[in-house]
C-alpha cells in the first residue's frame, strides 16, 4: 500500500437554523478550493448570541484532506 499524506485544517461554518446547517456551510465550502476531503471532526459548538437571544449556531470542523506534492 502506498503511504499518503494528510493536512489537517480547522474551519467555523455558521447558520441561523442549526449547528448540522453550520457543519455543512463548512465543508461545502472548503469541498469548492480543497481536493481529496476525507475526514471531518466537530470539534467545537457554540452559539452568537444578540441581548439573549440565539444569532447565530457555530460549527467548528477540523476538515483532513489527502496532499498532494
Amino acid at each position: 500500500m502506498a503511504e499518503s499524506v494528510y493536512k489537517v485544517v480547522e474551519l467555523v461554518g455558521s447558520s441561523t437554523e442549526s449547528w448540522e446547517k453550520a457543519a455543512a456551510a463548512a465543508i461545502e465550502t472548503a469541498a469548492k478550493s480543497l481536493r481529496d476531503l476525507r475526514v471531518a471532526e466537530i470539534a467545537e459548538l457554540d452559539l452568537q448570541l444578540e441581548e439573549g437571544e440565539i444569532r447565530a449556531y457555530r460549527a467548528k470542523v477540523k476538515v483532513s484532506f489527502k496532499y498532494h506534492a
